[in-house]
């Protein structure tokens, strides 16, 4: 299960508004592949929206079935907000229904 837990409204490359619902799963372990040491992390993905403001906010807080999974796509920059450094991706994590296929690869943005 995912829990929506935000909305944005964002401007695209056009200069027209969108909306996006923030979605994330649940809490889960991973261990690093450099210190084999286990950490705590949350998925989370952003969806569009063909709904306004005042419904997404309704929508805060609602579960929906389905998982966060990587996909892989074209690489693009993605700078960490708590070092500034700047990292090349060649993933993203996109929304995946429950029973549906996994995402092939998408187009960068």
């Amino acid at each position: 299960m995912l829990t929506v837990t935000s909305y944005k409204v964002r401007v695209s490359k056009e200069g027209k508004e969108y909306l996006t619902l923030e979605i994330q799963g649940g809490l889960e372990m991973i261990q690093s592949q450099v210190t084999g040491r286990f950490y705590m992390t949350v998925r989370k993905s952003s969806m569009t929206a063909t709904f306004g403001e005042e419904v997404a906010k309704l929508f805060v807080g609602t579960q929906i079935p389905g998982k966060i999974v990587r996909t892989e796509c074209d690489p693009y920059e993605y700078t960490i907000q708590n070092t500034g450094e700047v990292v090349t991706l060649t993933h993203r994590w996109s929304y995946q229904p429950e029973g549906a296929a996994v995402p092939q690869m998408q187009p960068s943005f």
